[in-house]
């Protein structure tokens, strides 16, 4: 018998909240549960944070329970206030179809959807035909605004003002695990931490309805040793899509987390067995740098693939080593005509999206954290010339970790 997906997850470090955690348990362990996550298409791609949802939902699926992937349609045109401290933009139906198709497609590397092994519904289907009165009368009845407002989602917003869309979160949220029981026998809702309050009014509102118990079960969000959200660089979020962030930026992402981070981000987002995992914990100073490639490794190839996996770290060698092979380190062209007798340094900075502005890059320089072919920039107003170029390539590194190459086109 293989064992319980519930002590899995709990093993790994996933669970923070659970209705039930005996019930749960036992359940996940004698029978075949149809368990839902809620994924709203604000973006065309899927994130970090949602690549632990993921592998939540293909452990799941690994011990034979089968995943709902409910794509917020109708909740996106909404916006969730959970974890926000401002609204959210409002959506066309073109876009969020766009976006759901993306997801769709990144999901299915670690979701299988084939012979409803797993299912996508859209809440816009159920959401946008609603009729405003019945819905009050049939599922706004059952929900305390006192109660709805000790809420954490909703209290940090009250200070700054709660818009009556968003305050329709919670329930409409409620309502969707009540149109997937019913339709589904669905009995198990999953999501982050952030989401404990909307968990709970849909359990709540199936027992107020149905009579029926069904469950919740929130899972750590992921952050840093430090408690920040993690997938955040300076470019902004860490995403799934190879054309929003490449394989080799996302390799080097996990490469160059803190020394903290690494064996809880290996519990939470590789496959790897625990007894392996265990073993590389012990491993201090400078063996840590192979625990980190092994992460980026494994990570990369989950979203990625293999072959992708392989290329970003012989490029994140090779830039460490100094040498070898350039070819899929993240680069910038630059023509000739552009050059002409010289970019200043600055310039040239702002042209490879190093910095965001000059007075950034003045400030780098300043500290010592910019090199060119290997030499530190001391000069802010340094002009480069095809003089700085080795086979028409050149070298930025900025701080100890971030390479890019310059490649001066004809």
């Amino acid at each position: 018998m293989s064992r319980n997906v519930f002590d899995v997850l709990k093993e790994r470090g996933f669970i923070a909240q659970t209705t039930n955690e005996e019930k749960i348990r036992e359940i996940l362990g004698s029978q075949k549960v149809t368990f839902y996550t809620g994924f709203d298409p604000t973006a065309d791609s899927l994130h970090v944070g949602h690549f632990l949802q993921l592998i939540v939902m293909s452990h799941m699926q690994k011990a034979g329970h089968r995943p709902i992937v409910l794509l917020g349609g109708g909740t996106a045109m909404v916006g969730d206030p959970s974890g926000k401290t401002d609204m959210r933009k409002m959506l066309t139906h073109e876009e969020i179809t766009h976006n759901a198709e993306q997801f769709k497609k990144q999901m299915s590397k670690l979701i299988d959807f084939s012979d409803g092994k797993a299912i996508m519904v859209n809440n816009g289907d159920w959401l946008l035909e609603l009729k405003y009165i019945e819905f009050l009368r049939d599922i706004g009845v059952h929900f305390s605004v006192n109660r709805m407002l000790t809420a954490e989602c909703f209290k940090s917003r009250l200070e700054r003002g709660l818009s009556f869309i968003e305050f329709n979160y919670m329930l409409m949220q409620s309502y969707d695990y009540l149109k997937l029981f019913q339709d589904y026998n669905c009995v198990l809702e999953l999501g982050g931490d952030d989401q404990w309050s909307n968990i709970l009014g849909g359990v709540d509102l199936i027992r107020r309805v149905k009579g029926e118990e069904v469950y919740g079960m929130t899972f750590c969000l992921l952050t840093t040793s430090e408690g920040k959200k993690m997938g955040k660089t300076e470019k902004g979020a860490v995403w799934l899509d190879p054309e929003k962030t490449s394989p080799y930026e996302f390799y080097q992402y996990w490469r160059n987390i803190h020394d903290a981070d690494v064996i809880k981000c290996l519990k939470l987002l590789t496959f790897l067995p625990m007894e392996e995992i265990e073993k590389l914990s012990q491993y201090k100073d400078e063996k840590i740098n192979e625990v980190k490639e092994i992460l980026a490794y494994e990570v990369t190839k989950i979203v990625h693939g293999e072959e992708e996996a392989q290329k970003a770290q012989q490029a994140a060698r090779a830039l460490f080593a100094k040498g070898g092979d350039f070819d899929h380190a993240p680069s910038t062209e630059i023509s000739r005509s552009e050059l002409g007798d010289g970019i200043g340094i600055l310039d040239l900075l702002m042209l490879a999206g190093l910095i965001p502005s000059k007075g950034e890059g003045r400030r780098l320089i300043k500290q010592g954290g910019i090199y060119i072919n290997g030499e530190r920039v001391d000069d802010q107003n340094l002009m480069i010339t095809s003089q700085d170029f080795t086979e028409n390539h050149l070298l930025i590194r900025k701080g100890k970790k971030v390479y890019h190459r310059v490649i001066l086109s004809k």
